[in-house]
């Protein structure tokens, strides 16, 4: 019996290829290739490798000693079916929810409404359009530090984002605004996350902390999460997981303020005594290097990931199951700073599961949600087929 599954989203990390990706502004973009085409040297990753990401058909850009001949898992390309590229749309179809209807995004939000929201909060406000969040910080922060009014922004992206420097506007007051927003923000303005972006500034120099927080919109229906705390069974939300699924179906919770505390806290999280799913999200490799287009900064980060890999496997019990997968694209080649419509790689490793099992060109993320739901015994996701009995020995 299946004791634990571990959902490990790189976030960002996509692999290229989507046949629609022109539609979304993001023709021939390819996050993995871009990091290679940019580090300036070969990029050391021999665990991932290992598992099979350099086997996935459609990549390529590793030597042939690069890789095992034998991968130690399972790997394939999955596509995304959801009508989007961010975070919600990701992280809900590899829970088992295909979002047809794509959520409302703005070029800027409506005059009428700042109003009522400005009144709601006893504050005006700053900015309101689409903007890199660490550029307007800097080309706003010294008129928010004058005049205390939060820094409103958004992007090709359904985001409400709030930006205070925390000397300014208290962190429990920011969230507090959020909290605003997202009750205000519903039918005609409804869009998928309202996120508080709180940071510090010294000397002129602004840093973005590890406090940010996301208020998103409710699943529409149960997700893998759902079904599986439905079982009796621990759903661990690890990083801004509990924030993406609006808390349902997580049954424990923990924020995260790096990758490695997303890989410290999983490791706890298996050495505990509990069958269920964990379901974490390394952040940074998105919200660091991806939207910053930073390709060897990406690059780095994903080396410190591989290193760290062999203490996740470590952790790994007997009857334990590992997914590692990303949620979007966020080529840093690309010009803007907002993600791109990609496949994405699924490596599954365990000490049950089989090596060297090619799963190809998969057609939904949700497929991930329902191989878990049908390892642990969960009723089926909404969306997605199974590749459970092909990836056990």
């Amino acid at each position: 019996m299946i004791q634990k599954v571990v959902i490990m989203v790189l976030d960002s990390l996509g692999i290229g290829g989507a046949p629609d990706s022109a539609a979304f502004g993001d023709k021939d973009t390819d996050t993995l290739a871009g990091i290679l085409a940019t580090m300036g040297r070969p990029l050391e990753i021999p665990n991932l490798l290992s598992l099979g990401l350099g086997s996935i058909d459609g990549v390529s850009g590793f030597s042939a000693d690069a890789k095992e001949t034998l991968p130690r898992g399972a790997y394939g390309r999955f596509r995304e079916r959801s009508k989007g590229k961010d975070t919600i749309t990701g992280h809900w179809e590899i829970a088992g929810i295909v979002t047809e209807t794509p959520f409302l995004t703005f070029e800027k939000f409506p005059d009428e409404f700042m109003k009522a929201f400005e009144e709601a909060i006893g504050r005006e406000t700053l900015g309101n359009y689409a903007a890199s969040g660490t550029e307007i910080i800097k080309e706003l922060g010294p008129e928010h530090k004058a005049t205390g009014k939060p820094i409103i922004y958004t992007s090709q992206d359904s985001v409400f984002q709030i930006a205070a420097n925390t000397a300014v506007i208290p962190l429990e007051e920011l969230y507090r605004i959020c909290e605003i927003a997202r009750e205000m923000l519903v039918g005609d303005l409804q869009v998928a996350r309202v996120i508080a972006r709180p940071f510090v500034e010294e000397d002129g120099v602004y840093t973005r902390t590890a406090d940010r927080r996301d208020y998103a919109v409710s699943p529409p229906e149960a997700t893998l999460l759902d079904n599986v705390s439905a079982e009796g069974l621990t759903v661990f939300a690890i990083g801004k997981i509990e924030d993406i699924f609006n808390g349902s179906g997580v049954t424990r919770s923990i924020h995260t303020k790096s990758n490695d505390d997303g890989v410290d806290q999983t490791i706890k999280a298996l050495r505990e005594d509990f069958r269920g799913l964990i379901f974490t999200n390394l952040v940074d490799f998105d919200a660091k290097y991806g939207h910053r287009r930073n390709g060897p900064g990406y690059g780095e980060a994903l080396e410190a990931f591989d290193r760290r890999l062999p203490e996740i496997w470590e952790a790994l019990g007997e009857d334990d199951v590992l997914i590692l997968c990303a949620d979007h694209g966020n080529d840093p080649r690309h010009t803007g700073w907002d993600h791109t419509r990609e496949d994405v790689p699924c490596l599954v490793c365990g000490k049950g599961i089989a090596h060297d099992v090619n799963l190809g060109l998969r057609t939904s993320f949700a497929d991930m949600g329902a191989t878990a739901a049908d390892l642990l015994g969960a009723a089926p996701t909404p969306d997605g087929e199974s590749f459970k009995e092909a990836i056990l020995k």
